[in-house]
């Protein structure tokens, strides 16, 4: 199992929605042992419960992984319970190509005074 950490910035651009939840498109730039550029799209829904929410995303990245060039998917699933959060972020399975084919890991991430950190961990198997 192999472990990076770094940071990434990301731009949010919400969308029309016609239900009774939030989309956004995601940017984002990596930075670090992760290094390149994913675009997804974010679906979120907050309840009136103050502190209770959950969103769902789907991002593809682009880039290099320690030195390996290529592209994988991730699949995000939160939820905050009366502000308790619960995250995970997963590579999607077999989506990795170039020399990435193989990878699968899940990340964490933190905010912290408005900053962005990714804490990954992975693994490649074929």
């Amino acid at each position: 199992m192999h472990h990076i950490q770094g940071e990434f910035s990301v731009e949010l651009s919400p969308q029309a929605d016609e239900i009774n939840t939030g989309r956004m498109l995601l940017n984002k730039t990596y930075k670090g042992a992760l290094c390149g550029t994913s675009e997804g799209q974010m679906l979120s829904v907050r309840t009136d419960t103050p502190g209770s929410a959950g969103y769902v995303a789907i991002e593809q990245f682009s880039g290099t992984l320690d030195g390996k060039a290529g592209s994988f998917a991730l699949q995000h699933s939160g939820t905050m319970n009366r502000g308790e959060a619960s995250l995970t972020v997963s590579v999607i399975p077999d989506s990795a190509s170039g020399d990435l084919t193989g990878l699968s890991g899940n990340m964490q991430i933190t905010i912290e005074n408005g900053a962005h950190y990714y804490d990954f961990n992975y693994v490649f198997t074929l």
